[in-house]
């Protein structure tokens, strides 16, 4: 009977905790607050112009680590009360050259530095985030211009963009490093596989351009993002008007994608062309503008990763002997008659004669006119697939929006104080995209625009639409250059944090979620 019992006991024991299991799995996620209304709470002082590029957050030290080109090094400051920031010993990377970026994984500074001859090979330096001592160095390619850890915190990443001399008479290959942090070996990927494919590729919208440069010298690696399942990264190839794939645990190279041209034309695409019409206006031009994205990021959002783009623009201007200055203005330039007939008067300056285009194309027929017309940047963010797809661009959104919240602020030039200076070059000038990830519920991104001294915030929940939420702001002469996004779960506050590093103020600014 005691055998009976205890067997029934048993039985009833095991369907209880089935029973609890089963209603486990039915229980919906617990509530969370994904409502989103950035504040401005605090602003650190770090110095003067170049003193706060980019900065990296460590949540177990609840330290800031940024980025300052004035001092060549690491300015540090404890945030565990991001009202009265506690400023720190500084990291001095003097003694080799100069850091351009740092990232931060489970109590690891990683910190980019280039040698004081660009062209050679620069280095990583890997610090402990508590005490600040040194753990190892690690040799890697010309100008490591970024540096990330994958998110399992088993490789360090870095963008190694190889410039040329001020002469462009040496022009260092273009590489990506990856450091294996388990072996400490260093394996650094050149795009030499490439060279072959170089011709398919521009005809995709790719460019190869510098002075007698096959496409692995012409390459100038920019920005890495990191897949969540730590298997892929992609790489943004600024100049050249490209993204990279590469597979982490294979180490390879496996694919370019060029990311074509935006028609200018299309009334969604309309810009402000000219800094000379005495007017803020957006119209619509027989032109194609360049992606080029400065900062990328990558989010998985339902199973699905979606790669997110700055598209800034930049050209190349080599000016010592014998150089290279790949821009001109449109004004300058021989025009083919057919395709842009003189009497619409395309080259005054109240039109498009002021606007910078791209020199190496546009020549299709080879005669020695333009008979179409490349100018750097979108003017935009764009939502790309893994596999380089498009699938969102902004088109004239941030201009839009700009000029109508902050009409004072439209494509202001930081440097002159000017307003419309910058509508003959990159407009507002996306630079820096960051995601915050709300309880996989909810996913927000931030849009630093440098030339507008603004940060815009968008709620991406759906990637292919977009939906704008707020500007952040701190004054017109800041220029956002780096932004970090700062979960509820990792932050001193208990609430969500945006950080913003600006380059031309030498502050950083700490907006919370409230």
């Amino acid at each position: 009977m005691k055998t009976f019992q205890k067997s029934l006991f048993i039985a009833a024991a095991i369907i209880g905790l089935l029973s609890c299991d089963s209603d486990d799995d039915n229980q919906t996620p617990p509530s969370v607050d994904t409502s989103v209304n950035f504040q401005f709470k605090n602003t650190i002082t770090v110095g003067g112009e170049g003193a706060a590029e980019i900065s990296a957050f460590d949540p177990t030290t609840n330290k800031l680590f940024t980025v300052n080109t004035a001092l060549d090094e690491i300015s540090i400051y404890n945030i565990s009360d991001v009202n009265a920031p506690v400023q720190e010993t500084s990291i001095s990377v003097s003694g080799f050259g100069a850091p351009n970026s740092v990232a931060i994984h489970n109590g690891k500074l990683a910190i980019a530095i280039e040698a004081n001859n660009k062209q050679a090979p620069g280095k990583i330096a890997v610090y402990n985030t508590s005490d600040h001592s040194l753990v190892n160095e690690y040799t890697v390619g010309s100008l490591p211009d970024m540096v990330t850890f994958t998110k399992d915190g088993n490789f360090i990443l870095v963008a190694n963009e190889g410039e040329p001399n001020d002469d462009y008479t040496v022009d260092p290959d273009g590489t990506v490093s990856i450091i294996d942090l388990s072996s400490n070996m260093v394996t650094t990927l050149d795009f030499s596989a490439f060279n072959s494919q170089e011709a398919t590729l521009e005809s995709q919208g790719f460019r190869v351009f510098g002075p007698n440069a096959d496409l692995a010298a012409d390459v100038e690696p920019e920005y890495i993002t990191v897949s969540d399942d730590s298997q892929y990264a992609w790489v943004a190839l600024q100049e050249n008007n490209g993204i990279a794939k590469i597979n982490i645990q294979t180490k390879t190279i496996e694919a370019i994608y060029p990311l074509g041209f935006k028609d200018y034309s299309l009334p969604e695409n309309s810009i402000d062309a000219s800094d000379r019409d005495n007017v803020n206006e957006l119209k619509n031009w027989p032109v194609y503008g360049m992606y080029q994205p400065d900062a990328i990021t990558s989010v998985a959002i339902n199973g699905t990763t979606y790669i997110i783009s700055a598209n800034e623009g930049d050209s190349r201007e080599y000016e010592g002997t014998p150089g290279y200055v790949g821009e001109d203005r449109i004004k300058d330039i021989t025009l083919d008659e057919t395709a842009f007939p003189a009497t619409e008067n395309y080259q005054n300056d109240e039109n498009i004669g002021r606007l910078k285009i791209a020199l190496d194309l546009g020549d299709t027929d080879g005669d020695g006119d333009y008979d179409k017309l490349y100018n750097y940047g979108a003017r935009s963010f764009s939502v790309w697939s893994a596999e380089g797809a498009l699938l969102y661009d902004s088109g004239n959104e941030i201009s839009t929006r700009v000029l109508a919240e902050t009409p004072n602020r439209f494509n202001w030039d930081w440097e002159d104080n000017a307003v419309d200076d910058r509508s003959d070059d990159k407009g507002p000038e996306p630079e820096m995209v960051e995601v915050l990830n709300i309880a996989n519920q909810r996913y927000i991104l931030f849009v630093g625009l440098e030339r507008n001294s603004q940060v815009m915030v968008y709620d991406i929940t759906n990637p292919t639409a977009p939906q704008f939420l707020q500007f952040l702001q701190r004054g017109t002469d800041f220029a956002p250059e780096g932004i970090i996004a700062v979960s509820a779960d990792d932050s001193p506050t208990g609430k969500a944090l945006v950080i913003i590093s600006y380059e031309d103020s030498g502050t950083v600014s700490i907006y919370e979620n409230e």
